[in-house]
């Protein structure tokens, strides 16, 4: 003997599932990464919309309803005006919620989901995939916009957390997740 010890089973049983998970994770880092390196070539969600369509302000307003916070912007058009995907990506679920009416909510790049709510219909299936300006439904008013003027609401939710964005404001940690979608769309913040 070289006093070397021997592998004994139990080692080597243990050897597989450590390559298994170290595989994962390099597998998920790889995903990760290559959704945050997708370019977004954001455009505005309602057709023939621009910023002059929502309030630049309202994005983090409060108070607001039920929610407490505004945590997106409202942008307003004819009802029926086409509203289309402000990105790349792949919808994760059509239907209709209680505050958002009929909704759509997109998978984009940057591990991002985009929001569109209040729709007055909305034709895109899941797991449609979409590129900018893709139609996904009309602007109407329903779930809580009932009785108000036709607009679409539209978040932007990141998945992976920002922490440096969190603040002390009213619900300001959610900030590192919530982006502006005002700055998403028109990141130069000039009006059209």
């Amino acid at each position: 003997m070289t006093g070397i010890p021997s592998e004994t089973p139990e080692r080597q049983q243990a050897a597989p599932p450590r390559r298994r998970r170290r595989r994962a994770l390099i597998a998920l880092s790889v995903v990760i990464l290559l959704g945050l390196g997708i370019p977004e070539h954001a455009v505005v969600p309602v057709r023939n919309a621009g910023p002059r369509d929502w309030n630049a302000q309202s994005f983090w307003y409060a108070p607001w309803g039920v929610s407490g916070v505004h945590k997106g912007i409202d942008i307003f058009a004819p009802k029926g005006r086409d509203v289309v995907s402000a990105t790349y990506g792949i919808v994760l679920f059509r239907g209709q919620l209680a505050l958002g009416g009929n909704v759509i909510v997109v998978l984009g790049p940057r591990w991002r989901l985009h929001y569109y709510a209040h729709l007055d219909t909305a034709e895109a299936g899941a797991f449609s995939l979409l590129a900018p300006g893709t139609t996904l439904g009309t602007v109407g008013d329903s779930g809580n916009a009932a009785g108000k003027p036709p607009h679409l609401h539209y978040t932007v939710l990141s998945l992976l957390p920002l922490p440096w964005r969190a603040t002390t404001q009213t619900q300001g940690w959610k900030r590192m997740f919530f982006l502006d979608p005002g700055r998403i769309v028109n990141p130069r913040g000039a009006q059209r």
